[in-house]
């Protein structure tokens, strides 16, 4: 039988393992520390309430996705954000091209910045993004070609003006 000691600590082994996941999927959604920070809190919670089972790691971390997502939308068109004005925070990088970078993924449409973030920092395929995203993997792909068409032009404008 398991101690209430184990549980808390699976919980918490999970939790550290997808913590930086939903936060930054939560981050490339909002563009700003806090709201991410309360989207994180919320996924956390949901997980707590509801312990679903998982069949294996890929499941659990495309649940911890989808439910990211879902907040993300959740939290987007919500009354209170549309109210709300953005503050630009100050964020440092180790060199000029990842902020470049950074920055320009952050520019791009919500619909590009999350097939970008999925595709390439979480390492899903198009047909996983699709199924998380509830979106046409034809749709996925051609948001992904417009998102990559998108900074490849503004990298190369900031390469030359900046």
């Amino acid at each position: 039988m398991d101690t209430v000691d184990d549980k808390a600590n699976t919980v918490l082994q999970v939790i550290e393992r997808y913590k930086n996941t939903v936060f930054r999927i939560a981050f490339a959604y909002c563009k700003n520390r806090s709201d991410a920070d309360d989207i994180f809190q919320e996924v956390i919670l949901r997980y707590l309430k509801a312990r679903p089972e998982f069949n294996s790691e890929e499941h659990e971390k495309a649940w911890f996705v989808r439910v990211t997502v879902n907040c993300c939308k959740k939290h987007f068109f919500s009354s209170w954000n549309r109210k709300t004005m953005p503050i630009d925070e100050d964020i440092r990088f180790e060199t000029a091209e990842q902020s470049d970078l950074f920055y320009a993924v952050m520019d791009l449409p919500l619909k590009y910045r999350i097939v970008i973030h999925l595709y390439y920092y979480e390492g899903y395929k198009i047909k996983q993004i699709a199924e998380m995203t509830k979106q046409k993997e034809t749709t996925v792909a051609t948001q992904l070609q417009r998102a990559r068409q998108l900074l490849k032009t503004r990298l190369k404008e900031e390469l030359i003006y900046g």
